[in-house]
């Protein structure tokens, strides 16, 4: 196609550096035209790193959002944030991009799918695992009928270690929450779309905050500040959908486990099994054995765009969201999956804090 589409990106931090600015720039239809970070130092950098010539740089979003040239926003803050920077690029008449997840809280979140009702734009959320070669071939499997009935599931986000110690992760305030909205969120995206289920019935959560006050731990990037790691460092979930089907998530930073497990999924059906862990396997019964079945996904039928970066789930998520703009499709990531999930964890941190289930009808 020969529309060019002008992206501005909201918040220049790790996440923008990381994923959303260096995939956007391999797209040839896009423009990064404008840039937006409260220290203008980092707007200046990108700018200069990723952007057109002449791209402008902003400390205010509301300046970036006036501008009427642009057409799609990426909203790339602190979760706090997330819901206030999307309503107002909507209003702006812009398209939005908004990391995961989609707010602080489901409150948050809920206005957030009310102003996209309202607007005539696209809207999608980050949640660029569902594109790896596992979930994705999974997600081939379920489709076909392969599992049948999927009547339990596990979703996993599970470090031993791996407290992030860097920007506002351990910041309540800032985030709401500590692993279950960082990467629990991830994992019980991914297994919900796996199972094309979306109507949660009742919640029962735990939160835990037993190992944040270690020193010498053996976290990867160093000793946490004990006096900043105000969120938990582990969470755990009970899930039951309106058709029965139950799902546990579980979640944490630091975890006294031998077994870690991130961005993973397991799921049981009527017809046969799904497990992540190391590499997808497949497990059932046929003529009165029970058998498992590991598919080699090294060669071919998972990327699915040509080029290096084919199978690079970020790459793959920035180019499925500027496609669905251009040719004026459903996002991958649609806003009601994303308010469910936001939901759900909302649930499990009310459940924790009030030591009863959530009902969810």
């Amino acid at each position: 196609m020969d529309k060019k589409l002008k992206v501005g990106i909201i918040g220049c931090g790790g996440i923008a550096n990381g994923k959303h600015m260096p995939n956007l720039a391999k797209i040839p239809e896009v423009e990064l035209v404008a840039f937006c970070d409260i220290i203008i130092e980092r707007a200046q950098n990108a700018a200069q790193k990723y952007g057109i010539e002449g791209a402008k740089v902003y400390t205010d979003y509301r300046e970036l959002l006036a501008d009427k040239s642009i057409d799609v926003v990426h909203v790339l803050t602190p979760n706090k944030w997330h819901s206030e920077i999307t309503i107002a690029a909507l209003e702006a008449d812009k398209h939005v991009m908004c990391e995961k997840p989609m707010a602080i809280n489901a409150a948050e979140a809920m206005k957030m799918y009310k102003a996209w009702q309202k607007s005539n734009k696209k809207l999608s959320f980050g949640y660029q695992y569902r594109c790896l070669p596992i979930p994705s071939y999974s997600k081939q499997l379920v489709e076909a009928g392969e599992l049948g009935e999927i009547y339990f599931a596990k979703a996993h986000a599970v470090r031993r270690r791996g407290v992030p110690t860097w920007g506002v992760f351990l910041d309540e305030e800032a985030q709401g929450g500590g692993p279950l909205i960082d990467i629990g969120t991830h994992a019980l995206d991914m297994t919900l779309w796996l199972m094309d289920n979306y109507e949660p019935h009742m919640v029962v959560g735990t939160t835990f905050s037993k190992l944040r006050e270690l020193r010498g731990a053996g976290n990867p990037w160093g000793d946490w500040d004990i006096d900043k790691f105000t969120v938990e460092d582990s969470a755990f979930g009970f899930i039951k959908m309106k058709n029965g089907a139950t799902i546990i998530l579980e979640s944490s930073w630091a975890l006294n486990t031998i077994e870690p497990r991130e961005a993973q999924a397991t799921l049981c059906g009527t017809k046969a099994g799904l497990d992540m862990k190391d590499k997808l396997t497949l497990n059932y019964s046929r003529n009165g054995r029970q058998c498992i079945e590991t598919p080699d996904l090294n060669v071919g039928g998972v990327a699915f765009y040509a080029g290096t970066s084919a199978r690079e789930p970020a790459f793959v998520e920035a180019r499925r969201w500027i496609d669905a703009v251009l040719n004026d499709t459903e996002p991958f990531v649609t806003p009601k999956q994303a308010l469910v999930v936001s939901q759900i964890l909302d649930a499990i941190y009310e459940s924790a804090r009030t030591d009863k289930p959530v009902y969810l009808d």
